[in-house]
């Protein structure tokens, strides 16, 4: 039985048959395709004379009845902003309606009773599903560094005849079906630019070449048990690969330029999914999660309305902040909220006041808001701008120029950055759990040794960015054709020695001996004494320390940083030893 007489054969089952127009009209094939299906499923025993369903195909529809769903709600939804701060997706209102509650009971209308529903960020937001609905819930603890693909690989067992389905999908009429006869994808018909697949005129889902589109991609499958062992294996050996570490489970749809399964064309008005807010505005104006505090405080702050805000777009998802861009009023702006546990590290009335100092200097990005309880800050987007590649050593020059240039104006506020005092922070914040690392209590006793040296080598103390990496130095090109840099993300300037910048440039841009020593160099562009190159030193194993705690407690919160946190840590062991052997060589 192909396609076309499972279409027609499911049709039967839906409404008596009529005459061969009805069911041309009601399937929309031709009526050549329906006197040929009619015929096959006839001469293969799957109807009688009078178009009834005979005793094989009710058999076939029972063994491809669908049994299950998983529905996939574990990532952040990180296109949502800046509903997503507060909302999990699956829970955004359409119409009074969570999207997620939505697709169960539309799930449950067609006699699905086990689904299991993939959580992850704001899990417990999704616990009262368990009571309501009697669903299942698997939590995926990787949503944070992964993909869905690592969701999938958490159901894989009880993949067959399975509905899978996102949590952020809206669907005006049921897509499901109590009768289903083969495997499927479901794509709309709206056209996407960004869209890697299109359906080709045998129904197919084809590798798009070329930059003309194709069709956009829902998320809704249907897998009988062949594709779902299909799907089982290769989910399995994909997890295993850490380049798909970012990827999609429909990843393991694809062979040899197409998809196993054939396509299900749904209309764009009929199931939208919803990534953005202004896809949720369009779709539903009335929906309480339009009414966030992030817009109403730029709506007030930038004398407009909520409509006026527009084209809202995630920036990359920083190590502290989220942040996105959007336009009001042709203009273009940035909106930055503070991340996972951030209200722990960051001083927000400390950040405002050193915003104070600064602003009007040319120096760094100017708030038009900063809210010093909340962290909320407005800024407006600079263009022709580009981050400091810490790989171009002309780029770096001119960052340390700049650095220094900040240096010598020894602004003054009245709160200090102490690294040592902070490490200690940091560790309290893990809340009596022991470091993941287990030489860490020898690693820390080394650190604060450096603490004398130190000490006996600041000259003097000023305003220090502290976080002066280089991604926060902006190259800005301005309309004569000149090229500004700013320093932005304030967050942990206090006064500190302001060497202190040099060694944080450094470890974050993970630097090797020689990199660090050529780093050293274009600061003091006239020389440096071996006593403050030591102490740079001092500074890159003690911050080293100081930001591989900082790790530990995010890790904490599902933030995963990767190599950089355990490269942090070997900045502590490693410059320890040279500091060591430094002092040592020479009795400095």
């Amino acid at each position: 039985m192909n396609r076309q007489e499972s279409d027609i054969l499911i049709q039967l089952v839906n409404e008596p048959y009529v005459n061969q127009r009805r069911l041309a009209e009601s399937t929309g094939y031709s009526l050549g395709i329906i006197n040929r299906s009619l015929k096959s499923l006839l001469s293969e025993g799957y109807i009688d004379s009078h178009i009834n369903l005979t005793d094989r195909a009710k058999q076939e529809l029972q063994n491809k009845t669908p049994f299950n769903a998983v529905i996939l709600a574990a990532g952040y939804g990180m296109r949502m902003v800046p509903i997503n701060m507060e909302t999990p997706k699956g829970l955004i209102e359409v119409h009074g309606e969570a999207l997620i509650e939505r697709l169960i009971r539309q799930l449950q209308e067609v006699g699905i009773e086990q689904i299991l529903i993939v959580v992850g960020f704001m899990k417990e937001n999704y616990e009262y599903l368990i009571d309501k609905y009697n669903v299942q819930l698997i939590v995926n603890e990787e949503y944070a560094e992964k993909n869905n693909l690592y969701s999938m690989n958490k159901v894989l067992k009880y993949l067959g005849n399975t509905y899978i389905l996102p949590c952020d999908i809206w669907c005006e009429s049921n897509p499901f079906s109590s009768n289903e006869l083969y495997s499927w994808y479901m794509v709309s018909d709206l056209v996407e630019s960004d869209s890697a697949i299109r359906v080709n005129r045998k129904g197919e889902l084809t590798v798009v070449t070329g930059e003309s589109g194709g069709n956009a991609m829902l998320g809704i499958a249907y897998l009988l048990k062949n594709e779902a062992d299909i799907v089982k294996q290769r989910v399995s050996e994909l997890c295993k690969d850490k380049r798909y570490e970012d990827a999609f489970w429909e990843e393991a749809l694809y062979e040899k330029n197409k998809m196993i399964v054939p396509a299900k064309v749904a209309h764009y008005e009929n199931v939208i999914e919803i990534n953005t807010y202004e896809q949720l505005r369009e779709l539903d104006s009335q929906s309480g999660q339009l009414k966030t505090d992030t817009i109403t405080v730029i709506a007030k702050e930038l004398g407009v309305g909520e409509e006026d805000i527009s084209d809202l777009t995630v920036m990359k998802k920083g190590m502290t902040n989220r942040s996105f861009l959007f336009h009001c009023l042709g203009e273009k702006y940035i909106m930055r909220i503070p991340g996972e546990g951030t209200d722990q590290l960051i001083n927000r009335k400390e950040e405002a006041a050193v915003y104070g100092v600064i602003q009007g200097k040319n120096i760094c990005d100017e708030p038009i808001y900063i809210n010093p309880h909340n962290g909320y800050k407005i800024t407006k987007y600079l263009n022709n701008a580009r981050v400091c590649d810490p790989l171009n050593m002309e780029d770096v020059s001119k960052c340390m120029k700049q650095l220094h240039k900040f240096h010598e104006m020894e602004f003054q506020v009245e709160h200090e950055f102490n690294i040592f005092r902070q490490i200690e922070f940091y560790e309290t914040l893990w809340e009596g759990k022991p470091s993941v690392y287990k030489d860490y209590k020898k690693t820390k006793e080394n650190i604060f040794m450096l603490k004398p040296y130190i000490e006996s080598h600041v000259e003097k103390k000023i305003l220090t960015h502290i976080d002066a990496v280089p991604d926060n130095f902006l190259f800005i090109t301005t309309p004569d054709g000149t090229e500004e840099i700013r320093l932005i993300d304030w967050e942990y300037a206090g006064m500190q020695d302001p060497h202190v910048d040099i060694a944080m440039f450094a470890i974050y841009a993970l630097y090797d001996r020689e990199q660090v020593e050529n780093l050293i160099d274009a600061y003091f562009v006239e020389g440096c004494s071996k006593e403050v190159r030591i102490k740079i030193y001092c500074y890159i194993a003690s911050c080293g320390l100081l930001w591989s705690n900082w790790c530990e407690y995010k890790r904490a919160l599902g933030v995963e940083f990767g190599e950089y946190s355990l490269r942090q840590y070997r900045y502590a062991k490693d410059y320890y030893r040279l500091v060591q052997n430094e002092i040592n060589k020479d009795g400095v």
